[in-house]
């Protein structure tokens, strides 16, 4: 039996290959998450129905399963209608889970085109699709280290 909330076989394998610096997209229902995996990469679509599963509900699970070294968004092009209109709400809903779950980790949003490319690498190794609906929910996690005895 698991101890950890994240109990999907499928996701728990890719996890327990993964290493550090390896990296999990938790994707909105608007990614192209086929379309952009890394050589090394593999999909999982939880994308039951408009807002199940969320982006929220999967970062949870993956921060009762993985050490985090960096977190990054999608940074909103200048040309976007939400452009200079602040963080998007779901922003500050990951810095809460992530602060409340004691990860110690800045979001740092990279340039959309970037984010795409930093997706394609080949330390890649997991998408988790989900169905969120809010916009610019994009997160891109890298995995850390293991403390001993954690």
């Amino acid at each position: 039996m698991l101890k950890q909330t994240l109990i999907h076989p499928e996701i728990n394998q890719i996890l327990g290959r993964a290493g550090h610096h390896s990296k999990v997209l938790i994707a909105d229902g608007n990614y192209p998450a086929y379309d952009t995996l890394g050589p090394n990469a593999e999909l999982v679509s939880l994308n039951l129905s408009p807002g199940i599963v969320s982006c929220t509900d999967v970062l949870k699970a993956l921060l009762t399963a993985i050490p985090i070294e960096a977190a990054n968004t999608m940074g909103i092009p200048a040309n976007d209608p939400y452009a200079g209109k602040g963080d998007p709400p779901i922003w500050n809903e990951y810095r809460t889970i992530l602060d409340d779950s004691g990860v110690r980790v800045e979001l740092q949003p990279i340039e959309k085109w970037d984010f795409y490319e930093a997706v394609a690498s080949k330390n890649h190794v997991l998408t988790i699709q989900t169905a969120e609906q809010a916009l610019w929910a994009n997160l891109l996690l890298t995995i850390g280290v293991r403390q001993p005895g954690e």
